[in-house]
């Protein structure tokens, strides 16, 4: 192609690129105007927004009767109306509450079994599955994991009788022996999602810094387990929901009445307090307000790592 001529080439692309704006309203535009104007012009499914609707208020319905009994002054609650607003609001339930329950006292040692339970969790689950997933080939570490996948199918109910005599006769009828149960009856489903995940890391980013002189301990805490945030923070709020709402075990295993968790300590109000409704709600609803605070900051995190989890790279 001679000099002369890349021009008038150059002149005849550039004009085939310039849409013809005499043609705008014929044939050829045809499917383009119709999807800019389908853009936003979507119909709605009735039928799903219909369900949908109706899930948000088999939720919102009962967290709003929550809110209006804790508000609801000694009177108020016994009026027969559940879904009136509070007129005027008090908040004498929560001030009873905070009292009756040992409120400061019951948060720290929920905090404190929580917070353990969701540490342990996600670093020996985290530890498990990079073995068993760099492993797979091996028998042992693949039964490992089928062993550890059938742990989910036994409740803590069945093995209730034992655990208590056990956790009794080696000095963990306290928050520890909660925090180690909760943590092992959270390691299957944990090392299930670890092990999902770590299948979609590429093994040339553990050959690189091998190559580079990085030991297997190495490689796991400075490359891999960074890599594992999102699942993490799958793993930590699922244990997090786990061992802060658990009523069952800590109420068999502690033997202190005073070093209970909050779920516990608000048994009393079926009980001694029955008729206390606003006193009730408002220690339910305190108690209720960190899984909620936590889930809401972590939701983010809870769905990138179950849609990564999902997806083989």
């Amino acid at each position: 192609m001679t000099a002369l001529n890349q021009p008038a080439l150059a002149f005849e692309q550039a004009e085939l690129a310039v849409p013809d704006r005499q043609g705008t309203k014929g044939r050829g535009d045809g499917p383009s105007r119709r999807r800019v104007r389908r853009v936003g012009m979507e119909r709605i499914n009735w039928s799903t927004t219909t369900i949908l609707v109706l899930c948000s208020l088999t939720v919102l319905l009962p967290l709003y009767v929550t809110v209006s009994m804790a508000l609801k002054s000694g009177t108020q609650v016994v009026d027969g109306n559940a879904f009136s607003f509070p007129s005027p609001i008090s908040f004498d339930g929560f001030v009873q509450a905070w009292t009756l329950t040992r409120f400061p006292v019951g948060l720290a040692i929920s905090l404190l079994v929580t917070a353990g339970t969701v540490a342990a969790t996600i670093i020996l689950a985290a530890f498990a599955s990079y073995a068993i997933a760099r492993n797979w080939d091996r028998k042992l570490f693949r039964y490992s994991f089928f062993y550890l996948l059938a742990a989910m199918f036994i409740p803590f109910p069945v093995v209730a009788l034992p655990q208590i005599q056990l956790t009794g006769r080696v000095g963990l009828d306290n928050p520890a022996g909660v925090i180690i149960l909760a943590t092992m009856f959270q390691l299957s489903f944990s090392v299930l999602l670890f092990t999902a995940f770590l299948r979609s890391i590429p093994l040339e980013l553990e050959e690189s810094a091998r190559i580079d002189g990085a030991t297997t301990w190495q490689t796991f805490w400075q490359l891999i387990f960074p890599l594992l945030a999102p699942m993490s923070a799958t793993v930590g709020i699922f244990a997090f929901l786990y061992a802060w709402n658990d009523f069952m075990m800590p109420s068999l295993i502690i033997s202190d009445p005073a070093l209970q968790t909050l779920p516990v300590r608000q048994n009393l109000f079926q009980t001694q307090f029955s008729n206390n409704y606003n006193v009730a709600f408002a220690s339910y609803l305190m108690a209720m307000a960190p899984a909620i605070v936590a889930y809401l900051f972590t939701q983010r995190w809870v769905m990138a790592g179950v849609t990564q989890g999902a997806i083989k790279g």
